[in-house]
Parts: structure tokens; sequence; C-alpha cells
């Protein structure tokens, strides 16, 4: 299907009226002359008027039968980005809805950004979030790009390029994701000539060859098919329609074959009357020609989330040819070929009614999922990730249908249905049976989600999950849990300070002069103050200090106080991201210089004074003489997402030989851990110690590289040694 572009305003009238006789044209010519108006003197690159763009956009927007105010803000699309008009004036002009439909499709090339990606995530968030309040904002914006799309040619290759990749990556998904097929493959045929010029042009020389031999082998299916219908009185249009140049390109490059491998270059289209002749048309053609097992696939009874619904099968043709045969009725192809714009009807408010409004639950979900990501970047690669997948559909035990992107887990379909049942899944069902939550769900399983109160997100789930609102969520969560315990890592560093400074804790933690402090630091409550203290963002005695100077105390010398911003910069201070305080990261702390502990080793947590928690192992003589201040310690834990270097001393005893500290050091190598220093001392007893600083992983890696340092010949001994005293 395509589009004929319009020349002149009375086309486009026309056109209007052809769908929509008691359309209000005036205000089609009443936008169409201000957008002359507006956009006299521009030129296009492409060479002409600038007002053959709009008009473009105007018709193609008539071609998918949209509302008057929906093709008035097509007239008027740029008008408030490349002319002097206003919002004001365009809703003076031509309405509230025209004006806001307008505006929601400007771009926003007036603000600053520091890179062409930040802009394109900026300007593609706007129009994402924009489908909430009116889907036409979206319909404008695709016209636009198609018809920019198609008039590339005048601009130089470099921004053709970028054209063409961000209209593959984000327009052709998202008119898919709307139903609208055509458009999406116009879209596709066109970024594959411009982004794959060579395998483009090879493989349209290729079809115009077979062309004619094509045409000639389809129109016989089609008299025998036709024929066979009239035969059982069933109803039905048939006709060919060739496949378009990207999908034949993709099957190619999915399967690995040749062009010459490639057989159902065109599908056959049956149009029937009802849902249940659809079933029956598909029998006789089973009957005509045998169907290719594993090729039937029925979206009639169950649609894809973008409202298309069509009965797919291959079917082995004349010659042993395999033929594609797509079966559905006159509403299912207006549906498929406009999608979302088939259904939506437009009223004053251009919003839909009755059953339009459950058609697109899918859409405000859509949005829904991906309005809370903040960052731009992240947003635009997590709407991507969604736009770009093949869906499997599963049931639930209630027997609904869910649709899941291929690959997804239990977990994904947990966090689709709520974000409370994903919280708390704990495994689940397949057809009866317990999977872990690994399982990659399949079309037509029966899917049954496990809860309990107790289960809490792991951070190993975002190794797995698939969707990103499963991501999001998970994410989500271990943010609020850092919030709460860094709000208790900071009011109990805190309450030490006080204590220390001989300050009144409690009278002090609600005071007037917290709240202004935490203004001057540019916090808007007392908690987000506390909390820049428990990530170790704040000092504690960068609060505690003024409270001194008030009760007119003697300042605590550096010493005393402990803290220092240099501290806060240390390189131990790093190394103790690898430890959560409570399933939390990112928190002020250090490894202990004394016994560095390493992953593998018990570690438990001390409150240092004013310096957050230093971090030692169990066995550690220094540690053992801090646990008698019970209100100190804390529970800690590795992180299992963090694999070091973590820095340790190995002394190794042998025998003095030539080459030993080599062979040694090529051990180490061997187990891929780097060395950071190498001392050897000889002895009177004919006797060498090498010391080295190694980093390694974890006591595995630590105890791996001990037992290839004994294999050396010579080697007496090889042990880690500590700085404790």
């Amino acid at each position: 299907m395509s589009v004929v572009h319009l020349t002149d305003i009375e086309q486009l009238m026309e056109q209007v009226v052809a769908y929509h006789p008691e359309a209000d044209t005036s205000l089609i010519r009443r936008a169409y002359e201000y957008s002359v108006k507006a956009h006299e003197g521009q030129m296009r690159q492409a060479g002409g008027p600038y007002v053959e763009h709009p008009l473009a956009v105007a018709g193609i927007l008539s071609f998918l039968k949209l509302d008057v105010q929906a093709i008035a803000a097509g007239l008027l699309h740029d008008t408030l980005e490349d002319t002097v008009a206003t919002r004001e004036e365009l809703e003076k002009k031509f309405g509230e809805d025209v004006a806001r439909l307008v505006e929601g499709v400007t771009k926003i090339g007036q603000i600053p950004f520091k890179t062409y990606e930040e802009k394109q995530a900026e300007n593609f968030r706007k129009m994402v979030l924009s489908m909430a309040d009116d889907i036409r904002v979206v319909f404008i914006k695709l016209a636009d790009r198609l018809h920019n799309m198609q008039t590339l040619e005048a601009l130089s290759d470099e921004k053709r390029q970028k054209i063409a990749q961000e209209t593959k990556e984000i327009y052709a998904p998202l008119a898919n994701r709307l139903g609208m097929s055509w458009i999406k493959q116009e879209l596709e045929d066109l970024c594959f000539q411009y982004l794959q010029p060579e395998a483009c042009s090879l493989l349209k020389l290729r079809l115009a060859k077979r062309d004619d031999e094509r045409q000639a082998y389809i129109q016989s299916l089609i008299q025998i098919a036709q024929g066979v219908l009239s035969e059982a009185g069933l109803p039905g249009i048939i006709d060919g329609r060739p496949k378009h140049l990207f999908s034949i390109y993709q099957k190619m490059e999915r399967r690995s074959v040749s062009f010459d491998e490639i057989y159902d270059l065109t599908a056959i289209r049956i149009v029937t009357d009802s849902k249940m002749n659809c079933y029956a048309v598909l029998g006789l053609i089973h009957s005509i020609w045998p169907p290719v097992p594993g090729r039937f696939k029925d979206y009639v009874a169950t649609p894809r989330s973008n409202l298309y619904q069509s009965l797919h099968t291959t079917v082995v043709g004349p010659q042993g040819e395999y033929v594609e045969f797509q079966i559905r009725t006159a509403d299912m192809h207006r549906i498929n070929e406009y999608g979302v714009a088939a259904h939506w009807l437009y009223k004053e408010t251009g919003k839909s009614k009755g059953r339009d409004e459950e058609v697109f639950s899918w859409l405000r979900q859509f949005v829904e999922w991906h309005k809370d990501l903040s960052d731009n970047r992240q947003f635009m690669d997590s709407v991507k990730l969604d736009l770009f997948h093949d869906v499997v559909f599963v049931f639930t035990p209630k027997g609904e249908v869910r649709e899941v992107p291929v690959g997804s887990t239990p977990l994904d379909l947990a966090y689709a249905i709520h974000t409370e049942i994903g919280d708390h899944c704990v495994g689940a069902k397949i057809n009866g049976k317990l999977v872990p939550l690994r399982y990659q769900l399949h079309s037509g399983d029966m899917a049954e989600i496990l809860t309990s109160p107790s289960q809490v997100p792991h951070r190993g789930w975002l190794k797995f999950v698939r969707t990103s609102r499963a991501k999001t969520k998970i994410k989500h969560w271990f943010k609020v849990e850092e919030q709460k315990r860094a709000l208790e890592l900071g009011r109990r560093l805190l309450e030490q300070e006080f204590r220390r400074q001989h300050l009144p804790v409690a009278q002090s933690l609600s005071s007037e002069r917290l709240v202004s402090m935490a203004k001057v630091k540019g916090c808007e409550t007392v908690d987000e103050l506390i909390r820049l203290v428990g990530f170790g963002r704040l000092a504690p005695d960068q609060v505690v200090g003024p409270f001194k100077e008030e009760h007119n105390l003697p300042s605590s010398t550096p010493a005393q106080s402990g803290l220092s911003v240099p501290y806060l910069k240390a390189p131990a201070q790093i190394q103790g991201e690898a430890v959560k305080f409570g399933g939390i990261k990112n928190i002020l702390m250090q490894l202990s210089k004394c016994c560095k502990p390493i992953p593998g080793e018990a570690i438990r947590g001390y409150i240092t004074r004013g310096r957050g928690l230093t971090i030692h192992g169990v066995d550690c003589p220094n540690f053992k003489s801090l646990e008698w201040d019970h209100n100190r310690l804390v529970e800690v834990e590795w992180d299992g997402e963090v694999e070091g270097p973590y820095a340790v001393d190995v002394s190794v005893l042998t025998l003095d030989r030539p080459g030993v500290l080599a062979k040694v050091s090529s051990g180490i190598s061997r187990c891929q851990a780097n060395i950071t220093k190498a001392e050897i001392s000889t002895r009177e007893d004919q006797k060498a110690v090498l010391d080295f600083g190694i980093e390694v992983k974890n006591t595995a890696h630590l105890e791996m590289i001990l037992q290839e340092i004994q294999r050396v010949d010579g080697i007496i001994s090889a042990k880690r040694v500590r700085g404790w005293h």
C-alpha cells in the first residue's frame, strides 16, 4: 500500500470529504493558508516551497482517515518550531484541540542539548508520553517522518545515515507497535535503501528478474483457490501481496540462506465475511495443498497487542514451492492496515469511547511502564527494548491470555501482572510443574505465579529478566531499600557524633537548626540530609560542627574528628563498594588495612567515630578487641556482583635457585592475577623469601594461586600474610 502524494489543497479536501462528508473543510483550508503564509520564503532542501511538506503530511493523515483537527494540525505542525507563530495565536485561530496537537508534535530544538543523542532521547520521550494524552500526536509524527524519509535524497550522506538509523530503531517499530503495518513496511524499506544501499539494489534487481514468473505462479494459485471457495459457497476476495524488501532481506539473514532459497516471496491474502468462515477457508486451503508443519499461526483467537488479527498458514504449492496464505475478515484487514488509527473514534475531546477504550489498555500500560524513568537515555533504551520484540502468549490459571516478549521468564510475567506479585514471587508452575524463575516462557504455557509475603527481590534477578518493566521495578525496590538503610546508618552515625561532642542527641536531631542546615545543603527534608551522611556523601562532623558553635563548645582536633574531605576520596572506600550493609551499597565504608578481607571470608562492620563503616574479617585480632562495643557492630555481607580486585600479600619460601622468581610470577599470571609488587630476599641457609602484592577476586581465586605457586619446583611454602598488629 502506498500513499498518493497530494499536490494542492483541493485534492486534500476532496479526499477528506470522501470518507467524512460532513467534515468542516473550512478549518483545513484556513490551516493551509496560514501555513503558506507562515512558511513564506522557506524552501525545502529537496527544492520547492516548504509548504509542500506539511501538505504531504496532511495527505498521509487523510489517507489514515483522521479527523479535520488532526489534518489541520498536520498542516501546521512545523509552524511553532520554524516560524514566528505562537501557541496562543494557533489556539485563537484554530481552537485549543489543534493548538495542543501542534505543540505535542513540535520538536524541542529551542532547548540546548550537549549531544544529538540527548536531544533525540528527550524529543522521543516527549512523543511517547504524549500518547497517553492524545494518540494523534504520534500519527502526525509518523506521517512527518514518513514524508521526510521519502525525500531524504537531498540531504548529505551523514544526515541520511543518522535519520535512517533513528527511523529504523524508533519509528518503524513504533508504527508496528501501533499496528500501522503499511507505514512500518515503507519506513523499513526506505531505511534499508539508505543504510544498506548495495544489498538493497541487488535484492531489487533479483526480484525484478523473477517478477513475471512469480506473478504468473501466484495468479494460477489464486484462480485455483477462488474456484474451490466458489464451489463451497464461501465468500472471499483473494489477491497476492508481494512481501516488502526488508522482510525478505531479514528472512535471508535469519535463515542464513541465499535469495534463490527463499520461496514465499508473496503472500496470498483471502478476505472473507466472518471469523467462522476464516477457519472454513483455512480448512479448504489445507485440503488443496498440504500445510508445512510449524508454520501455522492463529492471530484470530490470540490477537497481537497491536490489534493484528489473521490466520497465517504456509502450504506446499505446485512445483513444491512454499506459499503463505493470510486469511481474515474485512474488519480485521482494515485494522491490520491502519492499526490504532482504525479504532480511534474521535469526538471533540480526541478520546476513544466504548469498546475502543479497552483496545488501548496496552498502550496506556506501555506509557505507564516507562514514564517513571527520569534519565532520557535510559528511557529511550528501555522503550527500544519493548518496541523490538517478538511475543509469546501464555495463559493464567483463570484462562486469561497474557502477551510477553520472547525470552521472558515467570518473573517478567509476574511484574507484568502487578508489581507486588513480582516483588514477592518465589517460583512458578508451568503446565502444572515447578520451574526455576529463569525458565523461558513459550506460547501456550499455562503459568501460575507462586508468591510469599516474606520474599523480596534479589539483585541476581536483573541478570535474567527480559522486560524493561521488570528491570525497572526491581531496581526501584533496591533504590527504596537503599534509601531506608542509608537513613538508618546516617542516623546512627550522627547519634554517635552528637554523643562524642557531648551534645543532646534527641534534641539536636529534632531541632530547627537541623532543618535549616538541610536547606543550606540543598536538601528538601532532614531525612534527605541524614541519608547523605549514610551514603558517605556528607561527613557527620560537617553536620554536627554548627551545633558545637551554637553551644559554645570547643572544636575537636583533626585527630578527634577523624574525618576530612580527602578521606572520602581514599582508595579504600572504593573497595568498600563491594560490601553491602543491610542489602545496600555505596555507603561510606572502607576495608580495614590490618586484615584486608576478601570475598569468601566472614566479615563484620564496625562504625568508627565519624568515618563510616570499617570492614574487618571476623578472625581479625583488632576486630576482636572491638567486639565489646556492641552498639557499633553491624551485620554486613559481600556483594556477589562485584569481583574485586582485592589486594593481598603473599609470602613464598623457596630454595635459592636461579629463575625461581620468574617461574612463580609466571604461575601467578596463569591464574589471571595482577602482581602489584615483588620483592626477594635471600637467607644464609640457601633459602629465599619472595614477597608479592597480588590482586585477587576472592578466597577461591587466592587458593588457586597458592596451589599454582606450590607446584613450582623448589617451593617450600606459600601463604597469605596480614598486617595484624
